[in-house]
């Protein structure tokens, strides 16, 4: 299994290198949640842990199906998660979301996640995450329900 290629982060020097390249924020999704990650969500090599990005995805993503669905739902499947740059504490992380596929019962939502380094000089955004995730419509059984096909707003 090969491992993942991580280049030095931004904030090693002021100067943004190869892989910090200045993003732009997406015009298509809409921005969901964000969210300033602290020291007690760090993991020993001091970066934010995997764990608590995948729950604020989680979160992220499930904004959009709460206004289609207006009642219960779940998360069913995590479809994709990519973790492309590490979070650092004090980042500015912006969420983005967009409904990619509304079934009869579930939606799958895709999630983007920015950062601004916002305790550097570096300027811009770097997409540290991205991931889709589908959430099923339940009952108050916790049984599936059909979804009513809305206009969704991306």
């Amino acid at each position: 299994m090969n491992s993942p290629e991580i280049s030095p982060s931004p904030d090693q020097d002021a100067k943004p290198n190869a892989s910090y390249i200045a993003t732009q924020l997406p015009t298509d999704q809409e921005l969901v949640l964000k969210v300033i990650p602290m020291p007690a969500d760090c993991n020993a090599n001091g970066d934010i842990f995997g764990g608590w990005v995948m729950a604020q995805v989680d979160l992220a993503g499930s904004v959009l199906p709460a206004r289609a669905v207006r009642g219960r739902f779940a998360t069913v499947a995590v479809n994709q998660f990519v973790f492309k740059q590490p979070v650092k504490v004090g980042d500015l992380l912006s969420f983005f979301s967009k409904v990619t596929r509304i079934g009869h019962t579930s939606m799958t939502v895709r999630v983007e996640v920015f950062a601004e380094r916002i305790r550097t000089s570096s300027e811009g955004f770097l997409k540290v995450t991205e991931a889709s995730l589908t959430y099923v419509a339940i009952d108050e059984f916790g049984k599936p329900r059909p979804i009513q096909k809305l206009e969704h707003r991306s």
